[in-house]
């Protein structure tokens, strides 16, 4: 298949339309007919991302948060964006990001079956759709009222996090969950006005955390990363239904820092 082909997959699943206005998804680098063997599957094109699918023998990389996000002016070894399109090049990989589209159409409705939610709504609205508003994030109830401690263990279960900072009383009980996988600062105001109990996201400063709980809202932060490495064996999952004979690989999770 070409890489075009393949794109035409991954559009099938998260249309690119569906990306915000400020986000940069889609072809970053490389050729719509390019022939394709084998894909990479990662949440950042690091340089050890890159470097990893160049060993894999990989054609395309396929990751959530865009390789360039920022307009650049030059591509050359002296900016570490630029020393990482130029390996991708000189390798023939090319590179394909699904981001806030697929936090539409994929991350949030993925995230909240790991969380067993029932009864959901879209959490922040970006777009209007025949069925009805469509968007980031998740608000919708647990099972049953439980324990802040509890939900904690649900969100590590679910997630598969070791740790993750609270905000907020062990002992209050929460049923109605805010979730927003990536970065929730933004959307601590949209939780509050749900009605959330508590809001599961990434990213969490301490003054947003500390002002949430004050009024009410606990936080659950299982990391950035913690929560969106999802993407990477449902997208692997997707593509080895959708294709035949390509190699898919997922990157093995990789904590993008330490608690030490």
């Amino acid at each position: 298949m070409t890489c075009g082909q393949i794109i035409s997959l991954l559009e099938e699943q998260s249309p690119e339309s569906f990306a915000c206005e400020w986000d940069n998804v889609g072809l970053l680098v490389g050729d719509f007919q390019q022939e394709v063997n084998s894909i990479y599957i990662a949440v950042d094109a690091t340089e050890e991302t890159i470097s990893e699918a160049v060993e894999e023998k990989a054609d395309l990389l396929l990751t959530h948060h865009p390789l360039i996000f920022k307009g650049l002016k030059k591509v050359n070894t002296e900016d570490f964006t630029g020393k990482r399109i130029i390996q991708l090049i000189q390798n023939h990989i090319s590179c394909y990001a699904m981001h806030t589209n697929f936090d539409v159409k994929g991350m949030a409705d993925l995230a909240a079956e790991r969380m067993s939610l029932t009864d959901c709504q879209v959490l922040e609205e970006t777009w209007q759709g025949e069925e009805g508003p469509e968007g980031i994030g998740r608000v919708g109830l647990l099972p049953e009222e439980v324990s802040l401690s509890a939900c904690i263990s649900r969100v590590k279960q679910a997630f598969s996090v070791n740790t993750v900072k609270v905000f907020g009383m062990m002992n209050q009980n929460v049923q109605k969950v805010a979730l927003c996988p990536g970065s929730g600062k933004s959307v601590i105001g949209r939780a509050l006005r749900a009605g959330a109990e508590v809001l599961v996201t990434g990213d969490i400063d301490h003054h947003e955390g500390i002002d949430a709980a004050a009024q009410g809202l606990a936080v659950i932060d299982a990391g950035h990363y913690g929560v969106e490495k999802l993407f990477i064996p449902y997208m692997a999952q997707y593509l080895k239904d959708k294709t035949k004979g390509i190699r898919i690989t997922g990157q093995p999770v990789k904590q993008p820092f330490l608690f030490v």
